[in-house]
């Protein structure tokens, strides 16, 4: 029984040491995050990107005038259609029974009108001979004036409800691309319900929003660049060609539109792409470092900031010395000691040591 007790107390304590060494191995792993920059030159600030989304500069939203049935639906996503070719047709059951009942009103019309014609030809005739009164001739050519205003309006009718079955068909208005569809055959619409999407246009454009703080920087026909995440490795020129004067409430940004001036059948519509704006005069001749204020400690031997080391999937901070110059709105100048795209820690300077481990964040 001793034994017995000996062994389960050697058991225990063997697991509890495993235990706290498990615990020391994952206390070792962890590293403390830590922010960071890269080293850039002076005027880099007035290089701004935002996001956008692609468009054709002509987006048109298909629908009938009309209420109806869809009997015939010739429109599929990504169909390419010519101008004035017929897509859709209602049923158009209440409009061609108002154009028969228009046209039964405008022969009644008619008819009346020439029956009060034959009676203005008679009475004129016996007025001429002495045989009808003025007042009988006038009546006349009151009634024949009436029954020509009653045909007039009725034929008016005639034309407005031949319109109305017209509004049952959709043709397309320009060469176009269908982008989207959002009815089917046999489904009931309203007039103006939009049925389809036609991108008719040949120009690419791009729509975003440009924060306050920027906004009097950018002027219609500004040049600017523009890039996609579905295109890597391709750049755009495009040109500035909409600028809005009021604030969008919705994003709180004021839209802007720019078209690409060198498309290409790569780009579609929706694609998210990055515009790069430049808001003042670039210098390539310019070599002068800036880092953040924050970034740069100071000690007992001078100024210096921490150097991100990056090995594999570990990364380190290196005490860095270096020589600064002026202090400028976007920091200070790097006079030695560090190179353009180095990583620099740009918080938490004072719990930071050399060569401790870091996660970059």
């Amino acid at each position: 029984m001793k034994h017995g007790l000996k062994n389960f107390s050697l058991v225990i304590m063997t697991l509890l040491l495993f235990a706290c060494g498990e615990e020391e191995k994952v206390a070792e792993k962890l590293t403390r995050p830590v922010k960071y920059q890269e080293v850039g030159y002076l005027g880099g600030e007035k290089i701004r990107s935002f996001s956008g989304t692609a468009r054709t500069d002509k987006i048109i939203n298909l629908s009938f005038r009309n209420t109806g049935i869809i009997t015939e639906f010739d429109i599929k996503l990504g169909q390419k259609v010519k101008k004035g070719q017929m897509l859709g047709r209602l049923d158009n059951v209440q409009s061609r029974l108002a154009y028969e009942q228009a046209v039964t009103q405008l022969n009644s019309a008619e008819s009346q009108m020439n029956t009060a014609k034959l009676s203005l030809n008679r009475t004129r005739s016996l007025f001429e001979k002495g045989s009808a009164s003025l007042s009988d001739f006038e009546a006349a050519k009151n009634a024949y004036k009436t029954a020509q205003e009653s045909y007039q309006s009725a034929k008016r009718g005639v034309g407005i409800q031949q319109d109305q079955i017209n509004y049952g068909y959709i043709y397309a208005p320009e060469d176009g691309v269908i982008a989207s569809v959002t009815a089917e055959i046999d489904e009931t619409v309203s007039p103006g319900q939009a049925v389809a999407t036609l991108n008719a246009g040949t120009d690419m454009e791009i729509t975003l929003g440009i924060p306050e703080s920027v906004i009097n920087g950018v002027k219609q026909d500004m040049n600017v660049e523009v890039d996609f995440a579905s295109l890597p490795d391709k750049q755009f020129r495009a040109k500035v060609t909409e600028v809005a004067p009021a604030v969008d409430a919705n994003t709180a940004t004021y839209p802007v539109r720019v078209r690409v001036t060198n498309p290409s059948e790569e780009i579609k519509s929706g694609m998210a792409a990055n515009v790069t704006f430049d808001f003042g005069e670039r210098k390539d001749s310019n070599t002068t470092l800036v880092i953040p204020a924050s970034a740069v400690g100071e000690d007992s031997n001078g100024r210096f900031v921490f150097l991100i080391e990056t090995e594999g999937e570990s990364s380190k901070v290196k005490k860095q010395k270096i020589a600064i110059g002026d202090l400028t709105s976007e920091g200070f100048e790097v006079k030695s000691g560090l190179s353009a795209g180095q990583k620099i820690a740009t918080a938490g300077l004072q719990t930071l040591l050399d060569g401790q481990e870091v996660k970059l964040q």
